[in-house]
């Protein structure tokens, strides 16, 4: 039976499309964009959706037995991600894997936090067997910092000094894709997190050791960092991340020992070293 990807054109969901295909699993993508259908990796089924528009999303439904769900970050996301439930339900479709954060409720004041609490809590209510998984910030977020570290020696991200347990988006899809085909994971969320905190400061040493030259962490002024990236992100979003980059620099977003047994466990393995992703990047980068 099919598993339809909701934001399987995205980070994340790309990723747990390209591990389904790969393992023969069936899958179906469900975009709002007819022209995102033509770059879907071969064998993947895509259809036109819109979470947006309810009435669309029946067709998407047909003969799915399993959804993998990202909400899309926007000042809708709830709405969105309640409609996607709905449908569900009523497909009866057999289970549902939803992405959602790291310490959601302790970061429920931030708005892309706070907007997936009442799509879990639908899932929770709907009947239908499910999984959360609960990742950290993504060492993938760095990919789009290549012009500021290479150029401009500068790790910009706003991190803080307490510290994050960040993780390979790899790992957050092979988690995934464990919940969507295997048994023995329903009514469970799994913190996805890496095996070390890092913070800005030793981000950005990890960048300087790994390029042979010093890359300066940008710091934690986050009137200058929403200045700076004021010309690059809609205002409802630098607002979202600058209410998250504050509280990441005032408590941190660390793992307890049981988030990394609980991750290890679904995982099979120990997550990805950030380390590790940096010097891959590095080689991939020059």
């Amino acid at each position: 039976m099919t598993t339809l990807v909701i934001g399987g054109t995205g980070t994340v969901g790309s990723t747990v499309v390209r591990d389904l295909a790969t393992a023969g699993r069936p899958v179906r993508v469900m975009t709002r964009s007819p022209d995102k259908i033509a770059s879907l990796p071969e064998g993947v089924e895509g259809v036109v959706g819109d979470l947006d528009r309810p009435d669309t999303l029946g067709p998407a439904f047909v003969g799915v037995s399993a959804l993998f769900l990202v909400t899309p970050l926007g000042a809708a996301e709830t709405t969105a991600g309640l409609a996607a439930v709905e449908a569900a339900r009523t497909a009866k479709v057999e289970r549902i894997v939803y992405m959602t954060v790291h310490k959601l409720t302790a970061g429920a004041h931030i708005p892309h936090f706070g907007a997936k609490l009442p799509v879990v809590e639908a899932i929770e209510r709907s009947g239908l067997p499910f999984t959360v998984i609960a990742p950290n910030n993504f060492f993938q977020n760095d990919l789009w910092l290549k012009d500021a570290i290479l150029q401009f020696g500068v790790y910009p991200q706003p991190l803080g000094d307490v510290g994050l347990s960040r993780i390979d988006v790899r790992d957050i899809a092979a988690a995934s894709v464990t919940a969507l085909t295997e048994p023995g994971h329903d009514g469970k969320t799994y913190p996805l997190v890496g095996p070390e905190a890092w913070n800005g400061p030793e981000t950005a040493e990890a960048w300087s050791r790994a390029l042979g030259r010093t890359i300066r962490y940008g710091g934690n002024d986050l009137d200058a960092w929403s200045a700076q990236v004021s010309a690059m992100m809609p205002p409802w979003l630098v607002h979202d991340l600058r209410i998250m980059y504050q509280w990441q620099q005032e408590e941190g977003q660390i793992a307890t020992p049981d988030d990394l047994a609980a991750c290890t466990a679904i995982l099979k393995r120990q997550p990805r070293s950030y380390e590790d992703f940096v010097a891959e990047t590095v080689k991939a980068w020059t």
